[in-house]
């Protein structure tokens, strides 16, 4: 945006916002005092309340990311306290945990996957990814499946070179900790 912020002072107070929301959350989830169920009925309730109070408040002053106005803050809060309240109830409470194991080994090194992934240039795993699917590969799916299938392929195999070297580092047990 040039020589200036666009977020700026006044945008600064609905992201606090936004992070006190997510702490609330957590203070919820840690609670021993109250019952799993009763936090995803929570989780959801104070979700769709944001969702349809972010919704409202669009007709006076617009959702708006890139200056994080009061109701970006509070449908993205509202969609996350429901989001939050589905994966809580999928994996701790009925204990589907098996699908979700690559996010564990990246939320235990996340560190050194994101300064690997800067030393290796920029989005490292990325640019390794078009050195192994681009060129041929990429043409011929643009070609022959779909325009822009080619970038689609080349941002699945970074994620997926992202995801294996999270897995080798949780295997070796190497975890870089501040």
């Amino acid at each position: 945006d040039g020589d200036h912020d666009p977020e700026g002072l006044l945008s600064t107070l609905p992201a606090i916002a936004s992070s006190l929301l997510g702490v609330f959350a957590g203070m919820l989830l840690r609670n021993p005092a109250v019952e799993p169920a009763r936090k995803v009925r929570l989780l959801v309730g104070w979700g769709c309340a944001g969702v349809v109070l972010g919704l409202l408040w669009h007709f006076q002053f617009p959702i708006i990311k890139k200056l994080w106005t009061s109701s970006f803050v509070l449908l993205t809060a509202g969609i996350s306290s429901i989001l939050l309240a589905g994966l809580y109830h999928l994996i701790d409470i009925r204990k589907h945990q098996r699908w979700c194991q690559p996010f564990v080994w990246i939320g235990m090194n996340p560190l050194v996957i994101y300064i690997t992934s800067n030393f290796l240039g920029g989005l490292g795993f990325e640019k390794l990814a078009r050195r192994l699917a681009a060129g041929p590969v990429k043409g011929f799916l643009d070609a022959h499946v779909a325009q822009g299938c080619g970038e689609l392929v080349i941002a699945f195999v970074g994620v997926l070179l992202f995801v294996v070297f999270a897995r080798f580092l949780y295997r070796r047990k190497i975890f870089l900790r501040l």
